[in-house]
């Protein structure tokens, strides 16, 4: 069964819908979601999104804190054109309906985060990603232009390897011409074919044990783009938020935001000591990769389960009016946080790498776009600083939709693309086998290749990784398609990548910190502060 879409859109969180929307002014667009439209990583963001809108910032401020979070490790160039981009993509955010927050004499409320210099993260509560969800989901569903499918799993993009012809990485020439879709309800694939495919299927958390991300984070788009031969880069660069609250029987972690911190909120360790200050000048406000490594230092050397967050000592009624989603979360757990101190714990929370992209969110495969989690733009090189994730998004969409809606006249269909082959499958009974890999999988990535790593602990990760892809390979090429098992086998592609890519970097920088390579550590990349 085969459908034709000019735009085929696999994700719908903020990038997949933002560009859905844009994109629907040039063509018919088909967003493909495997959970419900509602079910993103988009609408698990707290804090906000970052933006210069008031002085005494300004977009050198900004750049800098970007580079400064960054490593060294980002493209100044995408840095610029981001932040020079930002205040008019929040305008359609904001034309869209999404009420960030505003003051009594109706300019906006801005907060502070980790990092940042300034006051330039515009919110809605702490409950922004949501908001932005919604006020997205609401325009696409009455767009008439865009098709919606819920539980439909992408398996592969197409290429010239599904017409037989013999495709190596980095070959010039490779060319996305759709992918093929698993209708979950109906158990049956669609070949969707389209003249443009983007990819923006969020993030990887699921390939740890620990994750603040919902379940459909299982690194889905990366994996098919790089068995289709595309370029994968930077994945070594995972992000663990230094805060999620400690609680081991629930999954996925539960955020608390770091605008927390930017609030006031200070970070002790289980004799009440302010340890942030022995690590970072910056103290509790420190880029995330600092903090959280801070906090494993803490765990390890003394023995504890979790450090605290104390805000006891800010005003009540602003903290209740400021974070009512952690305050009434952690109520549920019985922590009034005006008077308890919050348990926390560092948990995977965001990839810096993915598919490489051009700034108009090109990837190395022709007619192919990645956008958000999924893609790597160089905005955030070795550590993303704090609430630049949903900007990119916005800002990377709006530069996808404009580019290929303008070169759509110039594709066609691949008309030569055969029909899913369900020759020699069969029922998978023994579900068992799924899950136990899935809990592997996650085992061996956070043991070895979590916030610290080393050389033997990589070696030891891919060793057993190796069996766990060869039984799943096995089993995928002789089973149904199933959404579990597809994941699974996504879950060990992105496991191999992390390994990989952290096994090729010989210095510990950023996010990536190697106890073989403690001295390479880079804090501060010498980049010279803006004049206010």
């Amino acid at each position: 069964m085969k459908k034709r879409t000019d735009f085929l859109v696999l994700g719908s969180g903020i990038a997949g819908l933002s560009f859905a929307l844009k994109a629907s002014k040039f063509g018919t667009v088909s967003i493909v979601t495997k959970a419900d439209l509602e079910d993103t990583n988009t609408r698990y963001a707290q804090g906000g999104i970052a933006a210069v809108f008031s002085k005494p910032d300004n977009f050198e401020k900004h750049i800098h804190d970007t580079l400064i979070a960054g490593a060294g490790c980002c493209d100044e160039a995408v840095v610029r054109m981001v932040v020079s981009e930002a205040p008019a993509r929040i305008k359609d955010l904001i034309d869209l309906g999404v009420p960030f927050d505003k003051k009594e004499d109706g300019t906006y409320d801005l907060h502070r985060e980790g990092g940042h210099s300034e006051y330039r993260i515009l919110h809605h509560k702490d409950r922004t990603g949501e908001a932005i969800q919604k006020a997205l989901m609401d325009r696409v569903r009455k767009d008439p232009n865009i098709g919606i499918f819920e539980h439909h799993f992408a398996i592969e993009i197409l290429t010239q390897h599904h017409m037989g012809e013999v495709v190596k990485r980095n070959y010039p020439g490779i060319k996305c011409f759709g992918a093929f879709i698993a209708d979950l309800k109906n158990k049956k694939v669609i070949t969707f074919l389209s003249k443009v495919t983007v990819v923006a299927t969020g993030g990887i958390g699921n390939v740890y044990l620990t994750t603040t991300n919902p379940e459909i984070a299982t690194g889905d788009g990366i994996a098919m783009v790089y068995r289709a031969k595309g370029t994968i880069e930077n994945m070594e660069f995972v992000q663990f938020h230094p805060t999620s609250l400690y609680d081991p029987k629930t999954r996925p972690s539960f955020l608390i935001t770091e605008a927390l911190r930017g609030y006031g909120a200070v970070l002790k360790n289980m004799s009440g000591e302010e340890f942030m200050k022995r690590y970072d000048s910056r103290e509790s406000l420190a880029p995330r990769d600092i903090v959280a490594r801070a906090i494993d230092n803490e765990l390890k050397t003394w023995g504890d389960d979790h450090v605290w967050l104390d805000c006891t000592h800010l005003e009540p009624k602003g903290l209740k009016e400021q974070f009512p989603n952690v305050y009434e979360h952690c109520l549920t757990r019985g922590i009034d946080i005006t008077k308890d101190m919050i348990p926390v714990v560092p948990a995977q929370h965001y990839s810096c790498g993915g598919i490489k992209v051009d700034m108009d969110g090109q990837s190395s495969i022709d007619r192919l776009y990645s956008l958000g989690e999924a893609s790597s733009t160089g905005l955030h090189g070795g550590n993303r600083l704090a609430s630049n994730s949903l900007l990119e998004a916005a800002v990377y969409a709006h530069r996808a939709a404009m580019h290929s809606g303008n070169r759509l006249d110039k594709l066609n269909f691949e008309e030569k693309i055969p029909d899913w082959d369900y020759k020699g499958t069969t029922h998978l009974e023994e579900m068992v086998l799924i899950t136990q890999s899935i809990k592997e999988v996650q085992m061996i990535m956070s043991n070895y290749v979590g916030i610290v790593r080393s050389d033997l602990r990589l070696e030891r990760a891919m060793v057993r990784l190796e069996i766990l892809y060869q039984e799943t390979e096995s089993l995928y090429k002789r089973s149904l398609i199933s959404k579990k098992i597809c994941e699974v086998r996504n879950l060990i592609n992105v496991g191999y990548i992390i390994i990989k890519h952290a096994q090729s970097r010989k210095e510990s920088i950023g996010l990536h910190y190697s106890i073989d390579y403690p001295k390479n550590t880079t804090t501060d990349p010498g980049i010279p502060k803006p004049k206010s």
